[in-house]
């Protein structure tokens, strides 16, 4: 958001007759008087229409298209019994997601594991829930695998391949590249081994292909790339061993706004340059056409979230360059610390005075032993202590990488929607963050 410009709104979120910011008919001034701050604000209206988006963008070009949603982008009871409301399948990557998936009641049959590293007791859950399918990524995790699968027990499998896309993203959320630690490579001739060891393994059933590339990602010719190359793999196994997969997983990564200034492709967009991509490379390799996997994470629920902080102190710094008037707020990297790992831009508003101009620059950051900046470079109105600031698109990746970083609490949730607010999450107490210490 540029100086002078009008709030950048997202969602359900409006400015209401008091001028406070107001998300799904909840006004945030009254959010954080009854719930406190730092608060975890989730528009519900936002999450679930993302959904019907992602559901109605692919069906309409293609029938046999599963959602996956990738839970780790957020994941608590609240958001896994939305989610399969909403008909999505989930993708966890964890024994602790995959806990909370089944907690709450979440089909097993709509249910994928991924990760580098499933300990013996995570892949027994999944077995013992009848999850769909066990998504392989290295040798010791199939042989793992197979071992604890006894008598005629079978297990839906998939291989991850790391595809050797390079996708235009952040580094550390590239995932598809040559040197990924992810999946089964293409050029050592693993993957193709991978897939002919369990094609052997009666014990496993093969479902399919999975890759996934990386995140953020705005450049669709990414994901076409990926799909050209997961399509000439799935032929030559084809040829060598006479498996047509039925399936082929293409993950997920499309870009979500941060700021005004972002313009990532529509999830129509986006829908119609993967089955696109999928159809040429199957007619190019004479492949017949497989159902079709995506697992959006990210761009179903970052845009449906937001932070709510309190202004504690207000600083005017001798800095080198603008601005110089730093405003520290009670929250920071232990809600959300993606401005520090990745340099993650974010758009703030004053949620008690939005709808003032915002034309005045200060620099926003955390109450935590680090020079930990939530916005280098914010523009609001005139600020005061005590003042709240609502930071936007946080719905993925600061609840879910949240930690207790200075011995700070992690701030609750809430769940809006039409004037009601309702805690999924609790905020927690310093009796919560030491219960596990032993004198």
């Amino acid at each position: 958001m540029a100086k002078g410009e009008g709030v950048f709104l997202l969602g359900t979120q409006s400015v209401n007759a008091q001028g406070h910011l107001e998300i799904g008919g909840c006004d945030a001034v009254s959010l954080a008087e009854q719930f406190g701050t730092p608060l975890y604000v989730l528009d519900e209206t936002a999450l679930r229409t993302r959904c019907r988006e992602y559901r109605q963008a692919f069906h309409t070009l293609k029938s046999d298209v599963q959602i996956l949603y990738a839970g780790k982008a957020a994941l608590n009871l609240a958001i896994c019994q939305i989610v399969a409301e909403e008909g999505l399948g989930l993708d966890v990557a964890s024994g602790g997601e995959l806990y909370t998936a089944l907690q709450a009641g979440f089909p097993p049959d709509r249910i994928h594991f991924h990760g580098v590293y499933k300990t013996h007791a995570e892949l027994q859950m999944a077995i013992d829930a009848g999850i769909h399918a066990i998504v392989l990524d290295n040798f010791a995790e199939m042989e793992r695998l197979c071992a604890l699968l006894s008598g005629n027990k079978r297990q839906g499998v998939m291989i991850r391949i790391a595809p050797e896309v390079e996708a235009n993203t952040h580094p550390l959320i590239r995932t598809g590249q040559r040197d990924s630690k992810f999946g089964f490579h293409l050029l050592t001739g693993d993957a193709f081994e991978a897939t002919r060891r369990v094609l052997q393994e009666q014990r496993l059933q093969l479902l399919g292909f999975h890759c996934h590339i990386g995140s953020q990602i705005s450049d669709l010719n990414a994901f076409a790339a990926a799909a050209e190359v997961m399509v000439a793999f799935a032929a030559e196994v084809r040829r060598a061993t006479g498996f047509a997969a039925a399936c082929l997983n293409l993950g997920g990564g499309l870009s979500v706004r941060y700021t005004a200034e972002d313009q990532p492709p529509a999830i129509a967009e986006y829908a119609k340059v993967v089955v696109d991509a999928l159809r040429a490379a199957c007619d190019r390799y004479h492949f017949p056409e497989p159902a079709l996997m995506v697992e959006p994470g990210r761009s179903l629920i970052a845009e449906a979230g937001c932070t709510l902080y309190r202004v504690g102190a207000i600083k005017r710094v001798p800095a080198m360059e603008p601005p110089d008037i730093y405003l520290i707020v009670d929250g920071g990297m232990s809600d959300n610390p993606r401005p520090q790992m990745y340099g993650a831009s974010y758009t703030a508003i004053l949620a008690n005075r939005a709808h003032l101009p915002h034309d005045r620059l200060y620099r926003l950051l955390g109450k935590h032993c680090e020079t930990d900046p939530i916005i280098e470079q914010a523009w609001l109105p005139e600020v005061h202590e005590g003042d709240l600031i609502a930071v936007l698109t946080t719905g993925a990746y600061a609840y879910s990488m949240s930690s207790n970083y200075n011995r700070y609490p992690r701030p609750a949730m809430v769940l809006v929607h039409q004037g009601t607010a309702r805690l999924i999450v609790e905020r927690e107490r310093f009796q919560d963050v030491m219960r596990y210490d032993k004198m």
